[in-house]
């Protein structure tokens, strides 16, 4: 991508779409479309259509939607399918019609089957039955990915794909409900050390095993993807390890500085057995993820603890000390 292009990353208030901006920012680009106030609604055709027209991106980063953990999943499967699908279709189209250069996706690891071998290759996509909990939501990622796929065939557009493993970093989703793992975690373990409880409850037998991938690293993926691949077949960007949920609780215990236990709920539901990504492919093509576990856990509760967040985990602007 040339310093001064137009760049659009269609999402940029959530996780990975701010650290996308931020990436590019220390890389000098000049140019990020749609920030302060000025992007689009995703999930209206109209408005979508109209920012694009008058935009007029070269380069598309498409990670918006609405996402969240089992709960959420469990909550609202319908906002999760219909939300997503519109973001992808809206996007995907005004790209196609305002001639961008080059757009990439970014999937999301639960549309792989449950019980997939494991690392997960993407010739496996497809191949069994999704995790019922998150089934709508994973059914609107692939939608994406094959959306992508079918307009390289009939317009030759240079869309391509990228699968990440399970996210998380500074701007996460804290709420106590409807986040993910780590933040739902990194949230109770803060306010159980900060309320003197002796223990947090951990949904499902901490059993199933997780990759997770920092926001920053990931972000760097994606700039480098950017840049380097144009195949149809979609790429997975992964750190290569994973971890039990119990191993990662403890982990997470560690970098709150919280000294009570530990008790996991089994009448909860545990999700997917185990998600990790091969991505052998992304390592060969020479990129590497920055960051340890241990570190990018601690980096994003400092942000959590200075940020003040309430029950929606949403910040007020006060730090949680």
């Amino acid at each position: 991508m040339e310093k001064n292009a137009r760049i659009y990353v269609a999402g940029n208030d959530g996780l990975i779409g701010n650290a996308i901006c931020s990436q590019l920012e220390r890389a000098g680009y000049e140019n990020i479309l749609g920030r302060q106030g000025s992007a689009p609604q995703l999930t209206d055709a109209t408005v979508v259509e109209a920012f694009f027209a008058r935009a007029n991106p070269q380069y598309v980063f498409l990670v918006g939607g609405k996402s969240g953990g089992i709960g959420a999943n469990q909550k609202f499967p319908g906002d999760l399918m219909r939300d997503n699908l519109l973001v992808n279709c809206h996007v995907i189209e005004s790209a196609r019609r305002h001639g961008a250069g080059k757009l990439l996706y970014l999937a999301s690891s639960c549309i792989y089957p449950k019980f997939s071998d494991q690392p997960m290759k993407v010739e496996y996509l497809m191949a069994g039955k999704l995790e019922p909990t998150n089934e709508p939501y994973a059914i609107a990622k692939l939608a994406g990915l094959v959306l992508g796929q079918a307009y390289r065939r009939q317009f030759e557009c240079r869309f391509v794909t990228a699968i990440p493993a399970n996210v998380f970093g500074p701007g996460d989703n804290f709420s106590l409900e409807d986040s993910h793992v780590i933040g739902a975690l990194m949230r109770r373990m803060h306010d159980a050390r900060i309320g003197g409880q002796g223990h947090v409850d951990i949904w499902g037998s901490g059993l199933p095993r997780r990759e997770f991938i920092f926001s920053q690293d990931l972000a760097g993926a994606c700039l480098f993807l950017m840049d380097v691949y144009d195949g149809e077949e979609p790429i997975n960007v992964g750190v290569g390890r994973d971890w039990s949920i119990k191993q990662i609780a403890e982990m997470i215990r560690e970098a709150v500085g919280y000294s009570g236990e530990l008790r996991f709920d089994r009448s909860k539901p545990d999700g997917m057995p185990a998600k990790l990504l091969d991505s052998s492919r992304l390592k060969q093509m020479g990129w590497e993820p920055q960051t340890s576990i241990q570190e990018a856990l601690a980096i994003t509760y400092e942000w959590f603890r200075q940020q003040g967040l309430d029950a929606e985990g949403k910040g007020h602007g006060r730090a949680i000390l």
